[in-house]
């Protein structure tokens, strides 16, 4: 067995031949991932001391930070004792993960290519899950899709899902032709660990694309409920106007929204992408953290492009959509 340092001083135990991140949640213990597939690079950290062994391949372009080597923790295995530069989680470690059954109470189209999805939970199901998180949808013949939950916890236990409708996708073939009120699904969960996190930057930045925007709700409509003294920021980017089927004035949370469209006629507001939309604003990205939710190819090159403009490393916090295919 292999003794796991992490920055903060949290220790576990993990095997040399099993996987880190398995062994921090065998252990009670979050710490940052999303996809666990070695694809999305969410879970990337630096390894202060110590070697480790890759156990699947790592697909995502990580390099190193600052000539520090950097691994996926869902992805390696420790040689032995092993030093990283990431903290725990907190109470996302204590969240246990679940299968339950659910009903279909409502489907509501919010665009063309966007359903709302509203689960109804047993009565005694008492799911737990932290703003941010996802759920795993188990649907007909067992098939598996990850959606992130787009409300905060409510009193009521329904679970609200954002889906954008793939084309040819198995699961989008169901839910947006066949699937009707009160159908019996399963679903796994919760998932993930984008979730707001306590520190002392002065402005936070939701960025997101398309239905990345559900789990920045999730998050905005339970800060709103807090007291939290900071500029918060929301950047959503789409194609065209309709893409963003949303309205955040609906959150009581004081903020700033600035809408991005790539491809809408006439449009005189930001344009491209959402990240150099952030950059615009001139903000001092060294009193900033930033929330990024949507593609891998957002979430790489805003991760990138902000952490070479000042934005500092473990302020860069994300959650990318990685296709089932």
């Amino acid at each position: 067995m292999a003794k796991i340092t992490l920055k903060n001083g949290i220790t576990f135990e993990c095997a040399t031949d099993q996987i880190i991140l398995d062994a921090a949640k065998q252990n009670g213990i979050a710490i940052e991932h999303s996809c666990r597939t070695g694809r999305c690079g969410v879970c990337a950290t630096t390894v202060l001391s110590g070697d480790t062994v890759a156990m699947s391949p790592e697909t995502s372009e990580i390099g190193d930070s600052h000539g520090e080597l950097m691994i996926l923790t869902c992805c390696r295995a420790p040689v032995a004792d092993l030093e990283l530069g990431i903290e725990d989680l907190g109470e996302i470690g204590k969240l246990q993960t679940v299968t339950l059954p659910c009903r279909i109470d409502n489907l509501d189209m919010l665009n063309e290519a966007v359903l709302e999805l509203t689960l109804r939970l047993p009565p005694t199901a008492n799911f737990k899950f932290v703003a941010g998180q996802y759920i795993n949808l188990i649907g007909e013949d067992g098939l598996k899709r990850s959606y992130s939950i787009a409300n905060s916890p409510a009193k009521d236990g329904k679970i609200i899902l954002h889906i954008k409708c793939v084309k040819n996708g198995m699961m989008s073939d169901y839910l947006f032709n066949r699937a009707k009120k009160n159908d019996l699904l399963r679903f796994e969960g919760p998932l993930g660990t984008f979730s707001f996190r306590k520190d002392d930057s002065k402005n936070v930045v939701f960025l997101a694309t398309g239905t990345g925007i559900a789990p920045v709700k999730s998050i905005l409509e339970d800060l709103q409920h807090k007291n939290i003294d900071k500029n918060v920021i929301v950047i959503w980017g789409g194609r065209y106007l309709g893409d963003l089927y949303w309205r955040t004035s609906c959150i009581s949370l004081p903020h700033q929204y600035i809408p991005v469209l790539s491809r809408e006629l006439n449009w005189l507001g930001f344009r491209g992408y959402v990240q150099n939309a952030l950059l615009d604003l001139e903000l001092d990205l060294a009193s900033t953290t930033v929330y990024a939710c949507g593609s891998e190819f957002m979430i790489k090159d805003a991760s990138s492009l902000l952490i070479q403009n000042g934005l500092p490393l473990d302020r860069f916090h994300s959650d990318a959509f990685v296709s089932s295919n």
